[in-house]
């Protein structure tokens, strides 16, 4: 049978410089516990861990970054200086897509390029929140004051760019800009699909990113309408840090990698750590991720949303995940038995 640990953790308890806010099961497992570890692509794995490795203060990752750099088996390596943890809070293990997406853009207007992608209004930055997506949108409040940082050809795109929050734009010469989350009016965030759903347009389980587009492009005055349901409106920055080749900048600051990077709650799981991912669903996954993007809507010690690339494809692969499964966390040896109470050691 295999060792293992589990221990109950109290509300409070401090993990990875976070508070976990409500009682939280730890269970320390062996790699043998993690279905599919040695059918994985371990050095690709171990590529993503490197690029945000260095960014890690403490001095147990510190020592593990510098084995990374020249370990020689990457399987071993995770075996050698990680415990898997499974950490877990009474909330089912949910799984979901993000993209990058990709627009049709210029960086001066035209006939077809007429909508803006603007950075931040300097009065913005000032206040909790300012006007709603409606009035932004209809009274004039950002033209004209050279807030623009290109247009766009699809307003339903745009939208679907802010709920994103980052985005690349392909221009007409071929080249690209990247754009990032710069801000926003502070008005929370209305589920147009959920909006959908309770007028009876669709059911729950037929709602997706592309489904929405499509009605909305059917019904453009209707879709306009239920575009400005959101009160929501994000504004950008242009990223110049990442050549175009390379994915988004994350919550590390650092590009993050498709099929390899995943969002978290920071509270449960810290940012650089290894995750195992056991995803069930109609396309099973099993492989070694990495933790190194958050978002508004990941919460929770099982939850995840795992990056699938930049464009349409990715976009679609995207927006029809939703499966559960476990993750389990790597960390340094001492660190994961550091979790657990001397009384179960």
């Amino acid at each position: 049978m295999t060792r293992w640990f589990r221990a109950v953790l109290s509300a409070g308890l401090l993990m990875a410089g976070s508070e976990v806010m409500s009682e939280t099961t730890i269970s320390v497992l062996e790699f043998e516990d993690l279905a599919g570890w040695s059918e994985d692509d371990h050095a690709e794995a171990l590529a993503t861990f490197r690029n945000t490795c260095g960014i890690l203060d403490a001095p147990d990752w510190r020592a593990i970054c510098r084995a990374a750099e020249e370990f020689p088996d990457p399987k071993k390596f995770f075996e050698l200086l990680f415990r898997p943890v499974l950490i877990e809070d009474g909330a089912a293990a949910l799984f979901t897509g993000y993209f990058e997406p990709e627009l049709d853009g210029s960086l001066t207007p035209t006939d077809r390029y007429r909508y803006p992608v603007y950075r931040t209004p300097p009065e913005v930055r000032q206040r909790d929140t300012w006007l709603s997506r409606r009035a932004i949108e209809t009274s004039g409040a950002l033209e004209g004051r050279s807030l623009e940082i290109a247009w766009v050809d699809d307003p339903v795109e745009l939208f679907f760019l802010q709920i994103q929050g980052s985005g690349r734009i392909h221009l007409p010469d071929g080249g690209y800009i990247r754009v990032g989350y710069g801000g926003s009016n502070g008005h929370p965030y209305r589920s147009i699909g959920v909006e959908l759903v309770r007028r009876g347009i669709y059911t729950a389980h037929q709602v997706s990113a592309q489904v929405i587009k499509n009605w909305v492009r059917r019904n453009p005055l209707e879709g306009e309408e239920l575009l400005r349901h959101n009160d929501s409106y994000v504004f950008f920055r242009e990223v110049t840090k990442v050549p175009a080749d390379q994915g988004p900048i994350g919550a590390m600051n650092r590009s993050v990698t498709a099929m390899r990077t995943i969002a978290v709650d920071p509270k449960f799981t810290p940012l650089g750590a290894p995750v195992w991912i056991e995803k069930r669903g109609k396309t099973p996954m099993k492989r070694l991720m990495v933790a190194q993007d958050t978002g508004s809507a990941i919460k929770g010690a099982q939850r995840a949303d795992i990056f699938f690339g930049t464009g349409d494809k990715a976009g679609r692969a995207a927006g029809h995940l939703k499966d559960d499964g476990r993750m389990i966390v790597l960390l340094p040896i001492q660190r994961a038995y550091a979790m657990l109470p001397e009384a179960v050691l």
